[in-house]
C-alpha cells in the first residue's frame, strides 16, 4: 500500500497567508481557495474589495487544477489556440489561476485565485504554494 502526503491546516493556513501577502503587495483584490488533492476545499480567504464572483471561481480554478493534475493556465492556452471542444470537459474553471501543491513528485492540493488577470492570479497562487517549499 502506498503512503501519500496530505496538507495539513498549517500547510493551508501557510499557503493562505503566502498568497494574501503577495496580493497586498501588489494591491490585489482577490479570492484564495485552497483544495486537496480531490479538489475538496480546504481553505477560503477573500480579500477586501474582491468581487463576489471571485469566491467561486477560485473553488473551481483549484478544483478543476486536481482534477487534470496541472495548472489551468494551459486548458486556457489549448482553447485559445484552438481547442474549443475542450470547452465540454467536466471542469468548470478552465482559466489561469489554478496550480497543483507538489511534494516529492506528488499532487498533496491545488490553490485558486481569482480577482485579477489571469498572469497576476498564478502569480499569486504560485507565491501560496512556494510557501510550503
Amino acid at each position: 500500500m502506498k503512503t501519500k502526503s496530505v496538507l495539513t491546516l498549517t500547510d493551508v493556513n501557510a499557503i493562505l497567508d503566502a498568497a494574501q501577502k503577495e496580493a497586498d503587495a501588489n494591491g490585489w483584490a482577490v479570492t484564495i481557495a485552497v483544495a486537496d488533492d480531490g479538489g475538496h476545499p480546504l481553505g477560503l480567504r477573500r480579500l477586501d474589495g474582491a468581487p463576489l464572483f471571485s469566491i467561486e471561481a477560485a473553488i473551481e480554478k483549484a478544483r478543476t487544477s486536481a482534477y487534470g493534475a496541472r495548472e489551468t493556465q494551459l486548458f486556457e492556452d489549448m482553447i485559445n489556440n484552438g481547442r474549443t471542444a475542450f470547452l465540454s470537459a467536466p471542469m468548470k474553471a478552465l482559466l489561469g489561476g489554478g496550480v497543483p501543491v507538489l511534494v516529492d513528485g506528488q499532487m498533496v492540493g491545488t490553490v485558486g485565485i481569482s480577482g485579477v488577470k489571469p498572469d497576476q492570479d498564478v502569480q499569486v497562487a504560485k507565491a501560496g504554494v512556494a510557501a510550503i517549499g
